[in-house]
């Protein structure tokens, strides 16, 4: 069941933030915002939200705060401290933090959160531009039951698929590891097409066979990293991005330092972040992340 007219407050107004504040303003809600981008700023109060000066006066009589930042630093920054969210807020706020972060800093926030007696969950997403844009992401989210059960009717306006993950830092649990997942599997993509056009298979025909064969994966039948096959993925685009190899390599190293923490052995998504950290160092982290194929091809 949709809720209405909740005043909430939103930090982070960028590419996915954006989107997913002027979702919840055409849902009817009532927002407060903050961004350190005039731009963003503009475009979230040309949609009828209300801007305020810092971060703190965010979450000042809202009745829940949405998070869209970069790392676990600036969410520990935001909310933790004598400013902070979680000491300005009143008590029951409810708290959706929908950064990528690790997970370490995710569970010791609502830690603290539920110790000022507040709920929250971490809710990272995925679905990209498109999907915040179109209302379509996916959420992980991590949290108490009950903080999940008042979270999701925000999280039904702003998303298609919502998944309880578990307990505190499950959202970011299952982020890095999806993600992990999805970046050795587009080098094995891009890896099988280089090695065909080498050895003379042109492109759509091995896309023809593997797309119904055994080696068939989303890397490859949704977001192909060569042009033709897939109308809709970056390749046609010169590889502009849907998602960039940057934001690829952080979830990369997120789930290293997830993997490191909890003594677990992940040999290809160590060798992933490599290759990714490649693309970094050689100033082509913008492009999408389907665009490693140049790498693999030496013409970057």
């Amino acid at each position: 069941m949709s809720k209405s007219g909740a005043k909430i407050g939103v930090i982070g107004l960028g590419n996915m933030g954006g989107p997913m504040a002027q979702n919840l303003i055409k849902a009817g809600h009532v927002l407060k915002v903050f961004d350190l981008s005039a731009d963003a700023i503009k475009r979230a109060t040309d949609a009828g939200a209300e801007a305020v000066a810092t971060a703190s006066d965010v979450a000042r009589g809202v009745d829940v705060v949405v998070t869209m930042l970069p790392a676990g630093a600036h969410v520990r920054s935001v909310y933790l401290g004598d400013e902070g969210l979680l000491a300005v807020a009143d008590k029951g706020t409810l708290f959706i933090d929908s950064s990528t972060i690790d997970v370490t800093s995710a569970r010791d926030v609502i830690g603290q959160a539920e110790t000022h007696g507040m709920r929250m969950v971490d809710a990272p997403v995925s679905g990209g531009v498109g999907g915040a844009s179109a209302g379509t992401l996916t959420f992980m989210v991590g949290g108490a039951q009950a903080a999940f059960d008042a979270a999701k009717p925000y999280l039904d306006v702003m998303g298609q698929n919502i998944f309880h993950a578990g307990g505190a830092g499950n959202g970011q649990v299952a982020k890095v590891c999806n993600n992990m997942l999805l970046g050795i599997s587009m080098i094995g993509t891009c890896e099988a097409f280089v090695l065909a056009e080498k050895l003379g298979l042109d492109g759509q025909t091995l896309f023809d066979i593997a797309s119904t064969a055994s080696g068939q994966c989303w890397s490859m039948t949704s977001y192909c990293p060569v042009p033709g096959p897939v109308p809709a993925s970056p390749a046609n685009r010169d590889y502009a991005a849907g998602f960039t190899a940057g934001m690829m390599l952080k979830d990369l190293r997120l789930a290293q330092e997830a993997a490191q923490g909890a003594k677990a052995a992940t040999p290809l998504g160590a060798e992933a972040a490599s290759l990714y950290s490649l693309m970094e160092a050689s100033g082509n982290d913008q492009i999408d992340f389907s665009g490693i194929i140049k790498l693999l091809r030496g013409t970057l």
